[in-house]
């Protein structure tokens, strides 16, 4: 097993009509069902805070890759968009679904793809799901 870099811990009481709190106090935040599923909707669910997780880890991805081919890009320069859908499979079980929209400026279409790729690789939430989430990748430049 590689060694960890990082670690964290956070508990989630109630479900999702419950809270979610990290060891450290940072995170500490009420959950609802939201209201297209029946719920209030008055906070947020877990796909809102995996989509979260997802956008900002793969953006930071993408600078990585990005800075190992020599390319620096400003804050405003790159922007990603995740969205996680809560679907049924044929089994009538829970499964979810991604998507990414990765805006970049100032690099040509080709490049702007070769780096989303790169950055597809490397990124952990992209690595943890591969096989088991669908994830569509949209890239376009500015």
């Amino acid at each position: 097993m590689p060694d960890t870099v990082y670690c964290t811990r956070v508990t989630a009481t109630g479900g999702r009509h419950g809270s979610i709190r990290s060891d450290d106090g940072l995170l500490d935040l009420k959950l609802a069902l939201p209201k297209t599923l029946g719920g209030k909707g008055d906070a947020t669910n877990p796909e809102q805070l995996f989509a979260g997780g997802y956008a900002a880890c793969f953006e930071n991805a993408l600078l990585h890759v990005s800075r190992k081919a020599g390319r620096r890009f400003a804050d405003g320069d790159v922007k990603v968009v995740a969205e996680i859908g809560l679907n049924r499979n044929a089994s009538d079980a829970f499964v979810l679904s991604a998507a990414l929209a990765v805006t970049i400026a100032g690099v040509d279409q080709e490049t702007a793809g070769q780096l989303v790729e790169g950055a597809h690789a490397i990124c952990p939430y992209s690595n943890a799901i591969k096989g088991n989430v669908d994830v569509q990748i949209g890239v376009s430049v500015r």
